[in-house]
């Protein structure tokens, strides 16, 4: 099983993501993610096992205690792992719309030409008068 899937099933269980945000928000110990959540302290210990072995947390030893915090590398990895996705989504995205973009003719310097024809108006006064008499 990849990291990414490792994590995606560790993070399926809503009281393991519960402590995942709670940990996401500060680094906390075992008694203390205990006290705020409706589980026993022994199922919270085990949660985070399963979130350590998915790559999402880590811990540091002080004293007795066991503090647990988002490990950035396991993050880094599910990222990576949802970033194609979003590359992928972007890419369609614009081959899509660059399907449907008009193209127009190029006239002088690089202008695009309009739908219609334009008309060049007479080259003086006296010969519009002329052709179209009021």
């Amino acid at each position: 099983m990849t990291n990414a899937s490792l994590a995606l099933t560790a993070l399926a269980d809503p009281t393991r993501r519960e402590i995942f945000e709670r940990l996401a928000r500060a680094p906390s110990a075992v008694g203390e993610l205990a006290s705020e959540l409706p589980v026993s302290r022994p199922a919270v210990s085990q949660h985070l096992k399963v979130l350590k072995e998915a790559g999402l947390v880590v811990h540091r030893t002080h004293g007795t205690r066991n503090v647990y915090e988002l490990d950035p590398n396991g993050l880094g990895a599910l990222r990576a792992w949802l970033d194609q996705f979003w590359a992928e989504a972007l890419e369609a995205f614009k081959a899509e719309v660059e399907k449907d973009e008009p193209t127009y003719p190029q006239r002088h310097g690089g202008a695009p030409s309009s739908a219609t024809p334009a008309q060049t108006p007479p080259r003086n006064p006296k010969q519009r008068n002329k052709e179209n008499p009021k």
